[in-house]
């Protein structure tokens, strides 16, 4: 077994308090405010609204993002990115063989419901 793991927490006290909901990037573009290359996104949550995220998922075509199902968590504090505000964190993980911070997405392999929760 891998030796980095975290320790072991019950799920009411970790996984139960967020809220991971499915959404629909409706509007992308360049981010130029930022250091390293970022996008605005702002993306449909349907009845939970929309929300402007900053992400640096920029190894993705801007016509592959836009349209996409995201998973992103409505529940964190917005967090200032330099200049910028995000106001919801959308899931990722590294981008195979990127620098640090550069992501792909964590998106459902079907069409799911705008809005649905990740359990």
């Amino acid at each position: 077994m891998a030796k980095d793991l975290k320790p072991i927490v019950s799920f009411d006290e970790s996984f139960g308090k967020l809220d991971i909901r499915v959404g629909r990037v409706i509007e992308v573009e360049l981010e130029t405010k930022t250091r390293k290359a970022t996008y605005r996104m702002v993306i449909d949550f349907g009845k939970y609204g929309k929300r402007v995220s900053f992400g640096r998922f920029t190894l993705h075509p801007i016509e592959e993002v836009k349209n996409r199902l995201v998973l992103g968590a409505l529940n964190f504090e917005p967090k200032q990115m330099e200049e910028v505000v995000s106001e919801v964190l959308v899931m990722g993980v590294q981008y195979p063989k990127a620098e640090s911070g550069e992501a792909t997405f964590v998106s459902p392999a079907a069409n799911a419901k705008i809005g649905s929760k990740l359990f």
